[in-house]
């Protein structure tokens, strides 16, 4: 893992290219009008799944990006603008027809992000 973490590094166009396509995955994603109906608690559990894996993805590869495993001010850059996508994705659903706004998936966005950050934190500190 740390091999491969090391190569979008050195690259850093292709964890750039990741984050784009992330981004634009999710708000494609986020602008699919909703179905109405009882979605149940595999539903809930899906979409917590979702929106965790997605935006640990997309911070995952901003901090990459950003970081280059050297520049450790930039973490909280790319903490911020992960979270702030997050919040400006849920705004977006506001005005998608049968979506909602949600708090809480916004929190669950940012706890993605957080432990996107806590996973390549803790690749750089082992590598030295």
């Amino acid at each position: 893992m740390v091999f491969v973490i090391s190569i979008f590094e050195e690259n850093v166009w292709v964890a750039w290219l990741a984050v784009v396509l992330i981004g634009i995955g999710i708000f494609v994603i986020s602008s699919i009008p909703s179905i109405s109906g009882d979605v149940g608690a595999y539903g809930m559990n899906l979409a917590v799944y979702y929106h965790f894996g997605a935006f640990f993805f997309f911070g995952f590869f901003l901090m990459i990006a950003c970081v280059r495993g050297k520049n450790k001010e930039y973490f909280v850059f790319a903490i911020l603008v992960s979270i702030l996508y997050g919040a400006l994705d849920e705004l977006h659903q506001f005005f998608v027809s049968g979506r909602v706004c949600s708090f809480g998936d916004v929190v669950i966005d940012s706890v993605g992000v957080l432990v996107a950050f806590v996973v390549y934190f803790g690749i750089i500190e082992l590598r030295g």
